[in-house]
């Protein structure tokens, strides 16, 4: 069966890092935003050279504390992946000063089958300080948490984020194929509590896929998005949209932004996930179909008013809006009863 051909992201142009669209960064669908990041000194410098990107890089480095590498052997062709029986990773990884994984990197820029060195999800306000001065998007009233991604090329299993992503290419090109949430189940995931980086991800080599193994992937690309990504670009990806990235040149650099438009005293989804497979999946049918029942009624369908509108508003506690303080008193209540 041959896989069908993703079809491109929807882009926009003309978008600056002072500009961005409100109906962009609060959309439902993921959008190449073409240039929006290209008069960055940093992409201007990374445009001129790779070793000038790298001596750009160096200059915000204070050195006072290591960087993670993840470091994989030049036949993993950059692929951030799994052992062969799932039981390790094919990488291994390692604190060095930053300087060290740019001076690795400047090493085998010309190597035809270098090792894969990838800095990942590295804070930028803690180890480049001063780096956004010069180089940030404007996200207010957002606080995004700003991260940059430092490495050789690399292929990132598909995965998925709970926060909203804009992602900003900084160097090298860089290829994103995207899938909706829906994909779950076409897109064969591996373990939800052993993973390469935190994150569950697709099994499926993309340069390569198994079609006999994993038979559905073939309906998942054809709801499948891509965009190849030059320096100064970016895509916005929503919350929860699996995606698939690929650093194609000798030296990528991408800065990315995470936020979340919901109140900082939410916990993650991923927590009450664990927490119902711990407590609900291995239960007699007749009993789970009771719980998605009790699911539904509280969390998925809840309305206030006509689910507990006849109880007293002041006596509601959990069945209210939650706020930071009910949140706090349920948090220290769950860690008392999963503690017991």
């Amino acid at each position: 069966m041959p896989v069908a051909e993703p079809i491109p992201i929807d882009e926009i142009a003309g978008c600056g890092p002072q500009s961005l669209p409100e109906a962009v960064l609060r959309g439902a669908r993921p959008v190449v935003l073409r240039g929006l990041v290209s008069a960055w000194p940093v992409v201007q410098a990374a445009r001129a050279s790779a070793a000038a990107g790298i001596d750009y890089l160096k200059r915000f480095d204070h050195g006072g504390m290591p960087v993670v590498a993840t470091v994989a052997p030049p036949e993993a062709k950059g692929r951030v992946f799994y052992n062969e029986d799932l039981s390790g990773f094919n990488f291994r990884r390692e604190q060095v000063p930053l300087s060290v994984a740019l001076d690795t990197l400047r090493k085998y820029l010309d190597a035809a089958a270098p090792p894969s060195i990838y800095v990942a999800s590295t804070t930028l306000d803690t180890f480049l300080p001063g780096f956004r001065a010069e180089n940030d998007v404007d996200l207010r009233p957002r606080d995004p948490l700003a991260s940059i991604w430092i490495g050789n090329r690399s292929r990132i299993a598909a995965h998925q984020d709970v926060p909203d992503n804009l992602a900003c290419v900084v160097a090298g090109r860089r290829r994103v194929t995207l899938f909706p949430s829906d994909q779950l189940e076409n897109l064969y995931i591996g373990p939800l509590d052993h993973t390469p980086a935190g994150q569950a991800v697709s099994l499926v080599d993309f340069a390569a896929p198994d079609l006999e193994r994993f038979p559905r992937f073939a309906k998942a690309m054809e709801q499948a998005r891509i965009a190849v990504l030059e320096p100064g670009d970016a895509v916005l990806i929503p919350s929860m949209w699996w995606h698939h990235m690929e650093g194609l040149d000798a030296f990528n650099v991408l800065v990315n932004y995470w936020w979340r438009e919901s109140p900082a005293w939410m916990d993650t989804p991923m927590n009450a996930l664990m927490l119902a497979i711990m407590s609900v999946r291995d239960l007699p049918l007749h009993e789970r179909v009771v719980w998605k029942d009790v699911f539904d009624h509280y969390v998925f369908d809840y309305d206030e008013e006509r689910d507990a509108g006849h109880v007293p508003e002041a006596a509601r506690r959990v069945l209210a809006p939650l706020d930071e303080a009910r949140v706090r008193h349920l948090r220290a209540l769950l860690l008392q009863r999963l503690n017991r």
